[in-house]
């Protein structure tokens, strides 16, 4: 997170200073291609938390909810592990746990150079649960005055408050049949990566590695066979997700417009209007869209195949912009088109993923900014 601000992680280090902190634990993405050293003083600093007690087990056979305060109110999480045997982030994928967005290859073999002579886990990763119904989370959220808490302490430049409760005992194992039972309903897709899927294609990467020299016996309890994760609510309230609009320079829109047509019509689709996808340019006039024959796929999944099409011999002429009002601005200063998309129904994104294989990159943003790095 902050992977472009490299001033916050030095506001970061001067604040710890030489304190025992999860700092010396992590390594920030801004730092990538710049190791110095870092990966073995990160594998040190985890040994040596270990051995003289700054880290200790909190919880045996449970999990742990945590309430985080961002700026959309409270946002509840569930931690846990995750069985890797049941996640793969290949586009159009069966298995439970899958990628929301497709995952940039490349980006893995740093990671684990990271993660394979480490002894702790310390990932930031959010698998969203399609719960309409609120029967994990919000129950136990509901509980949390009955529970065990582990912590509560505001976090460093301006990330929040953060509270831990233990889940153990007979509690967690009611939690583990809710689980299960779920589960079995889900259509087998149960969870998608709505952030640090690249994460956990690192924690992946790294089990199939290891699993190849064991025994069937030791496959089934081997440590990096699971990782540790935050599940959410999809339809949890504080969980905003806000469109991410396109703009596509030295294209006016009738162009656009006439290549989109095309477009829709070569792959069986149908347009007529409506408000998923909305043109505009530097007058005050709008052309929208809605688009027949999706079968489940999202209207952003269309577009964003299209533009990178149009685009491909200048893919630097199409940026992503969050914001209606940046849009507007943007194409009254220059040759460009803008193109406004709704906010994504939550309950449409599993079907999307389902239908779509993966969903395109910039699909929408979840929460502001800040709020998501917490």
């Amino acid at each position: 997170q902050y992977t472009s601000q490299p001033e916050y992680w030095e506001k970061v280090r001067e604040f710890v200073g030489s304190s025992e902190s999860a700092l010396n634990l992590v390594f920030p993405e801004v730092y990538l291609g710049k190791e110095d050293g870092r990966i073995e003083n990160i594998c040190a600093s985890m040994k040596e938390y270990l051995k003289n007690g700054t880290v200790t087990k909190a919880v045996t056979n449970g999990f742990i909810l945590v309430e985080r305060e961002v700026g959309h109110g409270t946002r509840t999480g569930l931690i846990g592990v995750i069985d890797l045997e049941e996640y793969d982030y290949d586009p159009g994928s069966k298995k439970l746990i899958r990628a929301t967005e497709g995952t940039v290859l490349s980006r893995i073999p740093p990671r684990v150079r990271i993660r394979e002579n480490a002894v702790l886990e310390c990932p930031h990763v959010m698998l969203l649960i399609d719960d309409p119904k609120r029967q994990l989370i919000e129950p136990l959220a509901a509980e949390k005055d009955n529970m065990r808490k582990l912590y509560d302490f505001d976090l460093m430049l301006g990330g929040g408050n953060v509270k831990g409760y233990a889940i153990e005992g007979e509690r967690a194992e009611s939690l583990t049949t809710l689980i299960a039972q779920m589960q079995a309903e889900s259509d087998n897709f149960f969870l998608a990566a709505g952030d640090g899927n690249h994460s956990l294609a690192t924690a992946k990467t790294c089990w199939e590695k290891i699993k190849a020299s064991l025994s069937e016996e030791e496959k089934a309890a081997h440590p990096a066979r699971f990782s540790m994760v935050e599940v959410i609510n999809l339809h949890d309230d504080s969980l905003n997700f806000e469109p991410i609009h396109r703009v596509v320079e030295d294209f006016d829109r009738e162009t656009i417009l006439k290549h989109f047509n095309k477009y829709i019509e070569d792959n069986g689709l149908a347009g007529r209007e409506g408000d998923e996808i909305i043109f505009v340019d530097n007058s005050e006039n709008k052309v929208g869209f809605a688009l027949d024959g999706l079968n489940g796929r999202l209207p952003v999944d269309v577009l964003q195949r299209f533009l990178d099409e149009l685009t491909k011999n200048d893919p630097e002429k199409l940026d992503y912009i969050h914001g209606e009002d940046h849009v507007k601005d943007l194409v009254k200063k220059k040759k460009a088109t803008g193109i406004l998309l709704k906010s994504i129904d939550k309950s449409s994104l599993f079907p999307g993923i389902a239908a779509g294989g993966v969903l395109p990159r910039k699909t929408f943003s979840i929460g502001e900014a800040d709020e998501k790095r917490f």
